[in-house]
């Protein structure tokens, strides 16, 4: 019978096996984390994806009008953004793993509110914890890049990118189907179920060693005042939407947006530890990211998810499809497709460079969109650049958007870039469609035409914005 102590060495023997000299780990330890990583990150896009069908469910059992629960939504993605600068960049004082732990301390608890709240107000409180906890994508991205290879980085940030996607529509359509059967409350079940699972993952998996990488204080004051600025701009680009550009409100929240940024700055400059340096941000290896990320989700991502949709569905000037029917031609594809594009784009990225994939991917975005716009009355045509968005938005740009966010933040600051750009991916895709809804909503092929090259002028920016960014030396 083996004794204790041989079957100690034998334990440690393997532990050091599966990882290499430099400390980075491979083999079956490497395998464990990201399963771990996973779960986290599901927990979190369940929240995000499976509660759109249960909305008018949440009406009638919350005796509330719709367009009030639709806040369950709308906070909950604004939450994401506030949270995901905030609770990701605090990691870099804290660790990683105390970090995660209290993300997703938090959205357990947010959790447990949506499950039982009898009131909307409650549900609401659950679901900003909820969407708070969206840093859990910004800290795993770097705990990939501390705890792996280059190779493995990317192939593992392509995995967590696809998931960050939904898996092609069916974690929604599952939704439904509880709904159905066991109502809005069964999703929370669900929900809480994955996260008790992911924090005892990350309590027995994650490695301790990621520990603080930055010393001193978390900047408190920048973080608040961050995210009011955060706040007054998904507002305005909300009212701007739909009161006018030039309207009081939109105008209001605006200047809250100037002066909140222009703060921040002065806060910056003079605290010892800034969220980010404002040296950094005005860097070519950093600024471009977060402009060609904006100008990415305002183009591409309302041309996948809401201009096609909207034009699919017109019956008098689209294809007249019913809804099951476009979302099963012009959304499951391209995301099913970046499912399996994702993960091969980060292996390629660590062979050609994050920063040349990354205008490969919105050149073939760039050519698709103007054969759309070419040709937006031929169903056949816009689905098979529909397809081909797939491979290059869902698989190329967006691994790269986030694995750039990654490696091109500052060495004292590992979270700073990955959470600030997560908010830039939140405001690009609202302020797109912001911009497009009058010319869709104004009818006839003209309008759905208009919106198009409007998206693909768009394109064109961000491709130029991707030439500005220069590479890091470390990609």
């Amino acid at each position: 019978m083996e004794s204790t102590a041989l079957r100690g060495t034998r334990r440690t023997s393997r532990s050091l096996a599966d990882t290499t000299d430099d400390g980075l780990l491979r083999g079956g330890r490497a395998a464990a984390v990201l399963a771990t990583l996973i779960l986290t990150v599901v927990a979190f896009q369940l929240s995000a994806s499976m509660i759109s069908p249960a909305l008018p469910d949440m009406s009638r059992r919350l005796n509330a009008p719709l367009d009030a629960v639709s806040q369950v939504s709308s906070l909950f993605f604004l939450a994401g953004a506030v949270g995901g600068v905030v609770l990701a960049r605090w990691s870099d004082f804290i660790g990683r793993k105390r970090g995660l732990l209290i993300v997703l301390g938090v959205f357990t608890v947010g959790t447990l509110l949506c499950l039982f709240a009898g009131s909307l107000p409650l549900l609401l409180v659950g679901r900003v914890m909820q969407g708070m906890s969206s840093a859990a994508f910004q800290i795993s991205y770097v705990i990939l890049r501390e705890s792996m290879n280059p190779r493995m980085f990317g192939i593992m940030l392509g995995i967590l990118t696809a998931i960050n996607g939904g898996v092609g529509g069916v974690d929604g359509w599952v939704g439904g189907l509880l709904t159905d059967a066991f109502g809005y409350r069964s999703l929370f079940v669900v929900i809480l179920a994955v996260a008790v699972l992911a924090v005892l993952t990350v309590l027995f998996v994650l490695p301790g060693r990621t520990a603080a990488t930055t010393s001193g204080r978390m900047d408190w004051l920048g973080a608040g005042v961050l995210s009011i600025a955060l706040i007054c701009l998904s507002y305005f680009v909300s009212v701007g939407g739909s009161q006018g550009w030039l309207s009081t409100n939109a105008l209001l929240l605006f200047a809250g947006f100037l002066l909140s940024v222009t703060v921040f700055v002065l806060i910056e400059k003079r605290v010892a530890t800034p969220l980010i340096a404002v040296r950094q941000l005005r860097s070519r290896r950093v600024w471009p990211v977060l402009t060609t990320t904006v100008l990415t989700l305002s183009s591409v991502f309302t041309v996948i998810n809401f201009t096609v949709v909207l034009l699919s569905q017109n019956s008098e000037y689209g294809f007249g499809l019913n809804a099951a029917t476009s979302a099963l031609l012009f959304l499951a594809p391209p995301a099913l497709l970046g499912l399996a594009a994702a993960p091969l784009s980060g292996w390629i990225a660590d062979r050609v460079g994050w920063v040349r994939l990354l205008r490969i991917g919105l050149g073939i975005c760039l050519a698709a969109m103007v054969v759309i716009a070419l040709f937006p009355g031929s169903q056949w045509t816009v689905f098979a650049m529909i397809v081909v968005l797939g491979v290059a938005y869902n698989g190329l740009v967006l691994t790269t958007a986030n694995g750039l966010g990654v490696l091109q933040s500052p060495r004292e600051a590992p979270a700073a870039l990955p959470s600030m750009n997560s908010a830039a991916f939140g405001t690009g895709a609202s302020l797109g469609i912001a911009i497009v809804v009058p010319f869709v909503a104004s009818g006839g092929l003209g309008g759905f035409t208009t919106a198009l090259w409007i998206s693909t002028g768009i394109t064109v920016l961000a491709l130029i914005s991707s030439f500005i960014l220069a590479s890091a030396d470390r990609d």
